[in-house]
């Protein structure tokens, strides 16, 4: 690990304007890819396209992927097909090598692909493209070992041996055993490789049953079995039980925090994807419809209080609670939707419990709603001395606090029903909508109170 100062930034540039290969190399070798990553930010666009090209083949294509996206756009349109067939795709995993392909336009797709020289490593990825990128074998890769159930111990380990070397595999998590027609029979430990040297055939000493998911199982369900079950891989078979590829516990994890960036944004307000680095037309395109929407929220909540404008001339102290009603049921909303969602996400709510959960959601509301209610009611009685405003806010607040939090915990379900992210119900579509609703019913209450 290095530390990125001015200094050592300075010191490269120097070294690249003289052209010292040499010593560059040795640097870079050195170094890490994600701390090359670091460095590409760093430096101007040519500079970091020179030191590139001075890195080895397994470097270059492990810093290609250390990359952020848009940075890894700029510098795959600056590389010829052949180039990232041979010295990137060639020493990727095929999860990773199918992830770089799908960012590159279908015409640079055929020409990389037509490049690979290992024609099997070829038709792996074709086949990986075709499975949805949000599925598990969008996800998944080929690289593996795996034994047959009727080989002998020793054929095994010279097997797994070969394979490999073959596959130049770094880690090997698990060895899978599959049967004559390539169906997935169970998982071979390599405490029970070792402790049981000379067992006649691998099916008396493997794993039966394993746990899996299906090529076509979502990406989220990838993640819940993971989690629940505490593993570092997860094999991939297709409908009729084959052993078509594994997931790993690093590629769960990119899609994990890919996931919540997403849901971050989106709860607040962001209607794509965007980064730090993205143009201004990018995060403008991204941030302003909610902001429209917002716009549209605080015009409606203006018209609804310009309607009772002769009960605020009667009595201007209403005005004073208007923060209070707005800001207490957006935050009640929120605080909702955001319990259902995190369920939803981590398959801890079901949705044949959603009435269950409606009724929870009722008591615990009805709770809140009467501490708060009498503790504002208690504040009014002894420092306002005006029992109309003092009824019609507690009472209010009570209504309001209710409304949202049932509200709140029905959408983000109805959402998921639809298949419509969920997330979305955490963000600025709860606070709009309960701020006008909570307007109305002050406005209502009150009116009827002062009456």
């Amino acid at each position: 690990m290095i530390e990125v100062t001015k200094e050592y930034i300075e010191q490269l540039e120097e070294l690249i304007k003289e052209k010292n290969d040499l010593q560059l190399k040795a640097i870079l070798q050195e170094l890490h890819p994600a701390d090359v990553a670091e460095l590409y930010q760093e430096l101007k666009l040519k500079d970091s396209g020179y030191i590139y090209l001075l890195l080895d083949d397994e470097k270059a294509a492990d810093v290609l992927m250390e990359l952020d996206e848009e940075d890894r756009h700029k510098l795959l349109k600056e590389l010829p097909p052949e180039f990232i067939a041979k010295r990137v795709v060639d020493n990727l995993e095929s999860d990773d090598a199918v992830d770089l392909i799908r960012e590159l336009d279908e015409d640079t797709q055929e020409e990389v692909l037509s490049h690979i020289e290992d024609v099997e490593q070829a038709g792996d990825i074709v086949d990986l493209l075709k499975y949805d990128e949000d599925t598990a074998g969008g996800l998944m890769g080929t690289e593996m070992i795996v034994v047959n159930e009727n080989w002998s111990m020793p054929q095994c380990i010279e097997e797994m041996r070969n394979q490999a070397e073959e596959e130049e595999m770094d880690e090997i998590y698990y060895v899978y055993v599959v049967d004559d027609d390539e169906r997935l029979k169970g998982v071979l430990p390599l405490q029970r490789l070792i402790t049981n040297p000379s067992v006649s055939k691998i099916k008396h000493v493997m794993k039966k049953d394993p746990i899996v998911v299906h090529d076509n199982d979502s990406i989220e369900e990838v993640v819940q079995t993971i989690e629940k079950y505490d593993l570092v891989a997860l094999p991939v078979v297709d409908s009729i039980g084959r052993l078509i590829g594994r997931i790993t516990i690093d590629d769960v994890m990119d899609e994990v925090r890919e996931q919540h960036e997403r849901d971050y944004q989106l709860a607040s307000g962001i209607s794509q994807d965007v980064e730090t680095s993205d143009n201004v037309f990018t995060q403008t395109a991204a941030r302003l419809p909610w902001l429209l929407i917002g716009m549209i929220g605080g015009l409606g909540n203006s018209v609804i209080l310009g309607g009772f404008e002769s009960s605020f001339a009667m009595n201007p102290k209403m005005a004073l609670f208007i923060p209070l009603i707005g800001g207490t049921g957006g935050n009640v909303g929120i605080q909702s939707s955001a319990i259902v969602v995190q369920g939803l996400a981590n398959n801890t709510l079901k949705k044949e419990h959603i009435v269950r959960q409606i009724v929870k959601e009722s008591l615990v509301s009805l709770t809140n709603a009467s501490i708060i209610s009498l503790v504002v009611f208690m504040y009014n009685f002894f420092t306002l001395g005006d029992k109309a405003i003092t009824a019609s806010v507690s009472l209010s607040l009570f209504a309001v606090v209710m409304f949202a939090s049932i509200f709140g915990t029905v959408v983000p379900m109805t959402l998921e029903r639809m298949k419509i992210d969920p997330a979305l119900a955490t963000g600025p579509f709860i606070t709009i909508t309960n701020d006008i609703i909570g307007m109305m019913i002050y406005m209502y209450i009150s009116s009827v109170l002062m009456s």
